[in-house]
């Protein structure tokens, strides 16, 4: 242990999509309080997705107040935020909220992806000045969609924020991001480390629309009064600049050095490898982001439904059980009661289209190959290896790029179960493991959080002090051979995803 404490936690805070997280954790690194505040997902029109930022923040209260009661007269020494990438806050002068926020899942930008592309010349000046592609999930879209079909809401834009920033806006006062987040945007230079003027020149957008950007780990801002009635933190407690939440959750897992890789099942899915260096896919089919580490980045693959594809197919489904865990549990069973391949039933998983590698927001979901012969079981099975398929595509656009792990952590949904734990072991025909916290992004957040107020001197010290990991899942060659085959199969079943052509 390094700094002392005492008997102080540190709340990590994230804000995700399908809910808030807060959990207190000591120095030591134990969990001593969570609680989850649900959300809900508005989608007005196929395609899209919205949520209101204001509910982000009330269940952030909610969510911040009940984790505090579980430890009634506990000091919160610091806060970390973590929250879903890309999605965008418009606020007016006054910090109000001028429209619902549109999601990293919303796919209503094509045309405002072809006019980024136009107005930068091309795509090699996207990879120069921003490393990533013109993506319907990014945030710059959002803000040219919003220019041209809402032009009234556009001429009150002041501020454009995302999900944790603000957060942090209702606890602190204070506009600001770190880099993390911000080079989700198609914004920010990962590479500079500074927003881009050349991508905001080209798209005639005011540097004036965008926070300071400070690190990680650094204080950022501290609890306000009036944020400390509504939480019950006390006002002054420092809040740092925090993390998106695919960074904080590979920082959650110890993933934070080259030659690391995670695989993570969220609402999206993602694989995730470090890198000491910003490197750049010639293709354009993984992103390269910053990560919450100094002098870190990583190359991200990224599937817009993986655990979101299972909620999906469970809600339809399994509706006689009311438990949602029992509704997971026993659905599970039943496909580790199907042999692999699920007798030639494969799923597509893109249900708002798909990323890596496709970068295609049209793209659909399909079942291919079902017969009177199948059953929920190879329904839900093919529904796995769907999901499983989709991050070996990730997983093979980062071994092109020569990052080829040794083995892969898991963290989110895909963590939780043994079989899906085996599954993605001989899916990717690598060992994976896990590590002792499940809490994901809101713990790599109080991470952060800890190590800005000197209680570690560093990330790399916090995750050596609060992390273990697991013996590894080997994977079994056989089972490997054979889902090569599935997989192959998988891949020619593309064609079924692709939108019909009246």
């Amino acid at each position: 242990m390094y700094g002392k404490m005492g008997d102080s936690l540190f709340l990590g805070l994230d804000v995700g999509t399908s809910g808030v997280k807060a959990i207190l954790v000591s120095p030591a690194g134990a969990v001593a309080a969570a609680a989850t505040v649900p959300l809900s997902l508005d989608t007005p029109r196929p395609g899209w997705a919205e949520q209101d930022p204001e509910a982000w923040w009330q269940a952030s209260g909610t969510a911040i107040r009940r984790v505090l009661e579980q430890r009634a007269g506990a000091r919160v020494a610091a806060v970390g935020i973590s929250g879903q990438m890309h999605s965008s806050v418009f606020l007016d002068k006054s910090g109000a909220v001028i429209r619902p926020a549109l999601l990293w899942c919303d796919g209503r930008t094509t045309a405002e992806c072809r006019e980024i592309v136009e107005r930068a010349g091309g795509e090699p000046h996207l990879r120069e000045w921003v490393c990533n592609p013109a993506l319907e999930g990014f945030t710059l879209p959002k803000v040219l969609w919003l220019r041209n079909h809402e032009p009234a809401a556009f001429a009150r834009l002041a501020t454009v924020l995302l999900a944790k920033d603000f957060v942090r806006l209702r606890l602190t006062g204070v506009v600001a991001s770190e880099p993390s987040d911000a080079s989700g945007t198609l914004m920010f230079d990962p590479g500079g480390l500074r927003w881009s003027r050349e991508m905001l020149d080209a798209v005639e957008l005011p540097r004036s629309l965008l926070p300071d950007v400070g690190g990680s780990a650094a204080v950022l801002g501290r609890v306000t009064e009036q944020a400390g009635a509504l939480t019950g933190l006390a006002p002054g407690t420092p809040v740092v600049g925090g993390g998106a939440d695919n960074a904080c959750g590979a920082a959650g897992v110890g993933a934070i050095s080259p030659g690391d890789a995670v695989s993570s099942w969220g609402t999206s899915g993602t694989v995730l490898a470090p890198t000491a260096e910003p490197r750049v896919d010639p293709g354009l089919r993984a992103h390269t982001f910053c990560h919450v580490a100094p002098g870190v980045w990583y190359v991200m693959g990224v599937v817009l439904s993986a655990g979101g594809a299972f909620a999906w197919y469970r809600d339809q489904v399994a509706r006689e059980l009311p438990d949602t865990d029992q509704r997971d549990a026993r659905l599970v069973e039943e496909a580790a009661g199907v042999p692999p391949g699920a007798e030639g039933v494969t799923f597509l998983p893109y249900l708002q289209g798909e990323r890596t590698p496709h970068r295609d927001a049209s793209l659909r979901a399909a079942f291919v190959g079902l017969s009177l012969a199948h059953s929920r079981a190879h329904m839900t099975r093919a529904v796995l290896e769907g999901v499983c398929f989709a991050l070996r595509d990730c997983l093979a656009v980062l071994q092109e790029l020569g990052l080829a792990p040794s083995c892969l952590l898991l963290t989110g949904g895909g963590a939780r179960s043994a079989f899906i734990r085996r599954l993605q072991a001989d899916v990717f025909g690598l060992p994976v493991t896990t590590v002792n916290r499940e809490e994901g992004p809101a713990y790599g957040a109080a991470l952060l959080a800890a190590v800005g107020v000197g209680v570690f001197p560093d990330l790399k010290a916090a995750v050596q002090c609060t992390l273990t990991r697991a013996p590894l899942t080997e994977a079994t060659p056989e089972a490997h051979r054979t889902y090569q085959r599935v997989y192959e199969r998988f891949r020619a079943c593309y064609a079924a995803a692709l939108p019909a052509r009246s």
